[in-house]
């Protein structure tokens, strides 16, 4: 699944994930809801569908959520999550592979301790696929001050993957991964909320894809003569750096405004912003709709090029041709619709229906889409693709 881990990764969360952090999804995911304060989640079990299509990638598949509580100061949770993938990519296509299915399966365990002020989180995830293996350690620690309106909050996760390819028993590498969070929020009016972020991320070991290849020129003099492909080389290391914003605004009516703004660097030369805008609005006390808008742009990663001059032959010139390094940007729309109501049956308080909508545009700049033939190369048009996500999550509370 390594093969299609960016368009993996937008199936889960409609975000950019390199297929460096699948290991830490779950972990960045339960930083990002419990960073606004110190509170237990509620007891409740969720039922997900999930479904992306788009470049000639599908992936589907059910996760189920329980999540319960105890004497009011502890809340333990278990997480079972299922991607099926069936790829015709670009990458598959134009490298003369076969499209091909296969299955990752996800299993995460967590727990929550709140002591006063203060609440303590830590958890585990493991995933598995053919070609990849992810075993993922969290721990955050949250704690309010100044009359509870504002939240400080530590996170570190340590990832350990083993990278692993299909038809070559040979082929065995390691991952360590080390990701550092620090965030703050304040309440800075009855109306107002801000948030601020900062992530540190290490990663080294094999930190490239076994399948991917960089191509050149035959002859660098005469680009007509065609092009080869060779084995990407990568740095065994990358050192990234973001700084977020956040603010969620309240109106009269049940209406909230929110915005954000994040800034990414790392040490390959990527420099990425992301801008994203969302409104929420409850009707008749038991629908609530969103509509959110996101928009992507990043830099080309100082060893990528779409097409090399000639083949390497040192084993420290880097070289990719992976369009997740390239300069390129996306536009996604989302719109949600939630239905809730009281149950009163048994030990269930309440029930909703969510369903959710994504759509993606992805542009590629200066990525080429081998799959219209030119008489030179290098002048082929930019690759670019739209994508659809559909979620849909069924809620009881107990």
């Amino acid at each position: 699944m390594q093969k299609a881990a960016e368009e993996v990764a937008v199936a889960a969360t409609s975000a950019r994930l390199q297929a460096p952090v699948k290991g830490l999804l779950a972990a960045c995911l339960l930083w990002s809801a419990s960073a606004w304060s110190v509170v237990l989640p509620e007891e409740r079990a969720d039922v997900m569908y999930h479904r992306y299509d788009g470049g000639g990638v599908t992936v589907d598949g059910p996760s189920v959520l329980v999540r319960k509580n105890f004497r009011e100061t502890l809340s333990v949770s278990g997480n079972y999550y299922v991607d099926s993938v069936s790829s015709a990519s670009i990458d598959v296509v134009t490298s003369g592979a076969s499209e091909y299915s296969e299955q990752r399966t996800e299993y995460s365990v967590g727990g929550q301790y709140l002591y006063d002020k203060s609440i303590l989180s830590a958890g585990y995830t493991n995933s598995d696929e053919s070609d990849y293996k992810a075993d993922t350690y969290y721990l955050n620690l949250s704690q309010d001050f100044f009359g509870d309106l504002t939240t400080l909050t530590f996170g570190y996760t340590l990832g350990q993957d083993e990278v692993f390819q299909n038809g070559n028993e040979e082929f065995g590498e390691d991952i360590d991964r080390q990701h550092f969070r620090l965030g703050i929020s304040q309440i800075a009016t009855p109306s107002l909320l801000l948030g601020l972020d900062y992530e540190l991320i290490t990663d080294e070991g094999f930190l490239n894809n076994p399948y991917r290849s960089y191509r050149y020129l035959i002859d660098s003099q005469d680009p007509s003569a065609g092009y080869q492909f060779a084995q990407e080389v990568y740095p065994d290391t990358r050192t990234s750096d973001a700084l977020a914003l956040r603010m969620l605004y309240y109106f009269p009516g049940r209406r909230v405004l929110g915005g954000s703004y994040r800034y990414f660097t790392d040490d390959w030369g990527v420099d990425a912003h992301t801008f994203s805008l969302s409104y929420s609005q409850t009707w008749r006390d038991h629908w609530i709709f969103d509509l959110k808008y996101r928009y992507y742009q990043q830099t080309a990663a100082d060893f990528y090029s779409d097409l090399f001059d000639f083949e390497s032959q040192d084993e420290k010139d880097w070289r990719a041709r992976d369009k997740e390094l390239s300069e390129s940007s996306n536009h996604t729309l989302s719109a949600y619709v939630s239905y809730e109501r009281p149950l009163r049956y048994r030990m269930f308080e309440k029930g909703a229906l969510t369903l959710q909508w994504d759509h993606i545009w992805f542009e590629y700049d200066n990525f080429s889409d081998l799959r219209v033939e030119v008489d030179v190369p290098g002048t082929e048009p930019a690759y670019e693709l739209e994508a659809d996500v559909i979620k849909m999550i069924f809620t009881l509370w107990y």
